[in-house]
C-alpha cells in the first residue's frame, strides 16, 4: 500500500471518528456556556432590584408592566439554563431565549440613534460603557449566534430530548 493511500486512510478514519464525535460534543457544549450565561444572569436578577422599569421595551414587550416582564426574563433564564444543561425542550428553550435576547438587544444594547452604518457597528463590541450612546450588542447577538444549532438540529446526543426521542420510537 502506498504512502498516498495510508494517509488517505488515516483521514478518513480519523474524520470518521470526529463526525461521530460530532453528534455528541457540540451540541453539549453549546447547550452547557449558554446554560451557564443565562443561568448566571436570571439568578442575578432573582437577588437583584428590578431595573427593567428604567427601560423603554419594544412593542408589542412594552404593554408589560416592568414586574411582570422582570419576572418572566427571571423564569426563562433560570428555568431555561437548567433545561440546556440537560438538553430538555432543548427548540423551545432556545427559541424562547433567542426572543429574549432581541428584546434586550432592542431595549438595552442597541445604539441610541445611528445615522450610518459605520456608526451602528462601533455598538458591535463588548462594553460595560452605555454612556456613549454606541451601544455593546456584540454578546447578545453571538448568544443567538449559538442557539441556531440548538433551534435547527437539537440538543445532540447527550440530552434528555435525545433519551425521549429514543424512548418514543
Amino acid at each position: 500500500m502506498s504512502l498516498f493511500n495510508q494517509s488517505v486512510n488515516f483521514y478518513q478514519f480519523i474524520t470518521e471518528k470526529l463526525e461521530t464525535l460530532g453528534t455528541w460534543l457540540p451540541q453539549l457544549f453549546l447547550r452547557l456556556i449558554l446554560a451557564w450565561e443565562f443561568g448566571e444572569a436570571g439568578f442575578e436578577k432573582l437577588h437583584g432590584t428590578n431595573w427593567f422599569a428604567d427601560i423603554n421595551f419594544p412593542f408589542p414587550f412594552s404593554l408589560l408592566p416592568p414586574d411582570i416582564s422582570w419576572h418572566i426574563a427571571t423564569f426563562f433564564e433560570i428555568v431555561g439554563a437548567f433545561a440546556l444543561a440537560f438538553g430538555i425542550a432543548t427548540r423551545f428553550f432556545s427559541i424562547s431565549l433567542i426572543i429574549l435576547t432581541i428584546v434586550a438587544i432592542a431595549a438595552v444594547h442597541w445604539p441610541e440613534q445611528w445615522n450610518t452604518l459605520s456608526e451602528l457597528l462601533k455598538g458591535y463590541r463588548i462594553s460595560d460603557s452605555e454612556q456613549d450612546g454606541f451601544g455593546n450588542y456584540k454578546l447578545p447577538l453571538l448568544y443567538i449566534v449559538m442557539f441556531i444549532p440548538l433551534l435547527l438540529n437539537g440538543a445532540g446526543k447527550l440530552s434528555v430530548d435525545h433519551l425521549i426521542k429514543r424512548f418514543i420510537r
